[in-house]
Order: structure tokens, then sequence, then C-alpha cells
């Protein structure tokens, strides 16, 4: 690990940086939920800012490795890029979460409303502008990159922006439930919903490949027809939880209790 941080911290300092704050951040917010009472939609209001926090520090280190490649890049415009609009998310969805408000989903005030069309904007922008660097790997030459792993990149990035925008879905519908309301019972931690549809369970996948399929390529595939057979089948399983969200079905199902239905039979 030591080599890679000093690698890392080499190829952009400042996204380096911003990414180990973030990470501590999501940890102290991980803390806060352990310890605060604040809830909102039944779950600690301190686990969004978490997830959001620990996201941004995966998003920051990965795009910190992967512009180094590029040629000719400003990097400093994308970093602050980053930082501004990422922070700002960042730091409104904790101010919230402190009041016990909600951040996202919220027009109950001119203020809230355009504080929340904000972060929509914000992570647009972010967005598009990994979607140029996307662009920017397919026009230039890579020869001394795998291919396997330059196609890796490849597909984290288009698969990463199709499902960044995929969170217009639930921004449309002011909710992250689909069939239900917020707030029903979920998964551990992750707090899908076992009732009702999640899109946030295709968001989760979609964006992760920014991560996942280039270090599988790199590590694990390190062939070019394993690594397109795979990314299509991530890109397919991220279509199919989508899908089945938008059909109010959930992800994984509540698994009955056994007993209290024993309980219920013998009655």
């Amino acid at each position: 690990m030591h080599p890679f941080i000093t690698e890392l911290k080499c190829r952009n300092e400042i996204l380096f940086y911003y990414g180990l704050f973030c990470l501590i951040l999501s940890f102290s917010f991980l803390i806060l939920s352990m310890f605060s009472d604040i809830q909102i939609n039944n779950v600690s209001a301190w686990i969004k800012p978490f997830k959001f926090a620990f996201s941004t520090f995966l998003f920051s280190w990965a795009m910190a490795w992967y512009c180094h490649y590029l040629p000719n890049f400003e990097i400093r415009f994308f970093n602050w890029t980053v930082i501004i609009m990422l922070g700002f998310e960042i730091i409104y969805i904790a101010i919230q979460a402190g009041r016990g408000q909600l951040s996202h989903f919220n027009l109950s005030s001119p203020l809230y409303s355009a504080l929340y069309t904000s972060m929509a904007i914000a992570a647009s922008v972010v967005t598009i502008y990994t979607a140029h660097v996307g662009i920017l790997f397919f026009q230039n030459d890579f020869p001394n990159l795998e291919k396997s792993y330059l196609w890796g990149i490849h597909f984290g990035i288009i698969i990463f922006v199709i499902f960044s925008f995929e969170g217009f879905v639930m921004g449309s519908r002011l909710t992250h439930t689909i069939g239900g309301r917020d707030g029903s019972e979920g998964l551990p931690f992750l707090h899908w919903s076992l009732q009702y549809g999640d899109p946030r369970v295709a968001h989760f996948i979609g964006m992760h490949a920014l991560q996942i399929l280039p270090l599988l390529s790199f590590y694990v595939l390190k062939d070019l027809r394993w690594v397109f057979f795979f990314s299509i089948l991530y890109g397919f399983l991220a279509v199919f939880t989508l899908l089945q969200a938008l059909q109010g079905k959930p992800f994984l199902k509540k698994i009955p209790n056994f007993m209290s239905s024993q309980k219920k039979t013998n009655i």
C-alpha cells in the first residue's frame, strides 16, 4: 500500500490530500452515526454524509490516478472543480444532517429548493468533466499501458457517467423508493429497501465501476476479451437493478422469520 500512496501523491498531490481529508471526514460521520440520536427516514442522519464523503474519497483518488496518464491535461482546473463542486455537496448534506433535515428532495422552502438544485448542478458538472476525461482517453494513444487495463478505464468511466446521471431518476421523483415511502426497512448499513424498488442500488453499482473495472482489469482479468466480457456483464447488472427498481421490486427481499411463521402456524 505504501508504494501506491507515494505514487498517488506524486501523481496528484492536491487530489491526494483532498481524498484523504474526505476519508477522515467519512469516518468522523460514521462515528457520529453511532452516538447521535438524530434520524432522517428512520436512519441515522449521519449515514448519508458518510456515504458521500467516502464516495468522494474513492472518486478523487481514482481520478488522480487516471488523469496522470493524459498528455497536456489541465489538471489543476479539474482538481479545483472536483474540490469545490463535491465539497459543496458534502458540506450542505452534513449541515442538514446536523439539523435533522433532508438535503435531497427537500423543496420545503425556496432556499432548500435552490440548494437542492445547486447540488444537482454540482454533481452534473463533475460528471460531465469526467465524461470529458473519458473522451480524452479514447482520443489519445497510451503505448505504455496494457490494452486490457486501458479498456478497463474506458468501461469504468462510461458506466460511471451513465449511472451518475441515473441519479436524476430519483431526483425527478423526489424519492429513492419506488412503490413505497422512503424509510422502509432496508439492508443493514446500506439501507437499500427490502420491500420496494430502490434506484440507489444501480446508482451504487454503476458509479463504482470507476474503481472496480480498472482494478480487476489490471490485477485479475489481464486479457482484453475477459475485460470486455466482464465489463458488459457488469453494465447489464447495473441496468438490471435499475429496471428492477423501476418496477417497484427490491434488489434483495426480506427473508421471512421462520420462527415467527412457525408460531403463527401453531396458533
